[in-house]
């Protein structure tokens, strides 16, 4: 696949607009931080504010700028390894979990480093020979909002360990919703067809539109609320091993996970940490931060089970989501006929194809617009720092 599949036609005007928009986005959302919030990496997952700022320039910088803009000057030859995540094509990178040990360079230098590669951005944007690559850099800008979602959830991450609680800002709970809408909806047994089908912009682990036999099945209008939940949890959810994949079940007694992610029993009452503060638990609310292996588990207690990925895009236009992150039944594996694509680009989805599980929907974190049917989200079972819920089916 070449990225020129990524979408049919895409104005200049249109793309400097969405680069600066995005741009800005980034950088607001961190004005409520101290300047001792740009830095720690309490888990390997989760990358500092600082970092997830480099990254997005370095992106434009090693993807466009560097190789195809000819009049560019690299703003310092060491932050390509300082700031490359995953990107081998690219070259050597900084060790994952050691991106917390990055004291330097200081976080007025790296707001340097963004208006230097935005300044060269805006000026290659214009010029003739970005022409042929302004899918390339809408591509970028996306990949920014990806870490826009991940900048959020990992600072809550790292807030949490807090005793304190910190807040982030007191209108940022996040976790407050409630659904709108109760029931289950049937789908007839058939052939439907799943994957991207417009001029707009996907990514490419989203192409490769194709059939599917659906054998008839109700899935949940709702997703699992904190009180359903919780009577889970009292009814020995987490000590009975019937319920669990033995992976699972290993996972929660080695860790000693009893309870979602953010949880606490204070004085006989759940309460949960949200980045406005340490709130009570509603039990109205839908649930967030389980794991996979939790929401599986919850399922089989249920006596359901999670919607394919198959199932949950069959059934998206008729179903309320962006609200959280819904796990499914389904491995993430390439759709038919997928082609990692040359070059960089190419190590964008395709290589994690293996031991993560697909989650559909979107949540309150992600960009309105890739809250789309058909986006593929994927995390290994394990994971649950995003906001993660459950909507069951039967």
């Amino acid at each position: 696949m070449s990225i020129s599949h990524f979408r049919d036609t895409l104005e200049v005007q249109e793309l400097m607009e969405r680069y600066r928009k995005v741009r800005a986005r980034t950088v607001e959302l961190c004005k409520p931080l101290g300047i001792e919030d740009y830095v720690p990496q309490p888990r390997f997952f989760a990358s500092p504010p600082k970092w997830h700022l480099a990254h997005t320039s370095w992106f434009f910088e090693a993807m466009v700028l560097k190789p195809f803009a000819e009049k560019y000057n690299e703003y310092h030859e060491q932050f390509s390894y300082l700031f490359n995540s995953y990107y081998k094509t690219v070259g050597d990178r900084a060790v994952r979990e050691e991106r917390g040990a990055m004291t330097r360079p200081s976080v007025q230098e790296v707001m340097n480093y963004r208006a230097h590669v935005d300044s060269a951005m805006e000026e290659y944007i214009t010029s003739d020979s970005a022409q042929d690559m302004l899918l390339l850099l809408e591509l970028g800008t996306h990949h920014e909002q990806q870490h826009q979602e991940l900048l959020i959830t990992d600072l809550k991450h790292t807030f949490s360990l807090n005793p304190i609680f910190p807040v982030y800002r007191a209108d940022s709970n996040h976790i407050i919703d409630h659904n709108d809408a109760v029931g289950w909806l049937s789908m007839s047994e058939g052939i439907y067809e799943i994957g991207h089908n417009s001029s707009g912009f996907c990514f490419d682990n989203e192409l490769g539109r194709h059939k599917v036999y659906l054998h008839a099945y109700e899935i949940s209008k709702s997703y699992v609320t904190n009180g359903e939940y919780i009577e889970f949890i009292k009814a020995g959810g987490y000590s009975d091993f019937s319920f669990w994949l033995d992976e699972g079940y290993e996972w929660i007694s080695k860790e000693n996970i009893d309870r979602p992610l953010y949880w606490y029993c204070i004085d006989g009452k759940w309460h949960y940490y949200t980045l406005a503060g340490l709130k009570p638990v509603d039990p109205e609310a839908i649930l967030a931060h389980v794991s996979y292996y939790e929401a599986q588990a919850y399922a089989t207690w249920r006596g359901m089970r999670l919607p394919t990925e198959q199932e949950w895009e069959a059934a998206s236009d008729q179903l309320h989501y962006g609200k959280r992150w819904e796990w499914t039944g389904s491995a993430y594996l390439p759709y038919p006929g997928f082609k990692i694509a040359e070059g960089a680009a190419g190590e964008y989805n395709g290589k994690f194809m293996i031991n993560t599980m697909v989650l559909r929907g979107g949540s309150v974190a992600t960009p309105s617009k890739h809250c789309r049917p058909t986006y593929r989200n994927f995390f290994h079972p394990h994971h649950r720092w995003q906001y993660t819920g459950i909507r069951l089916a039967k």
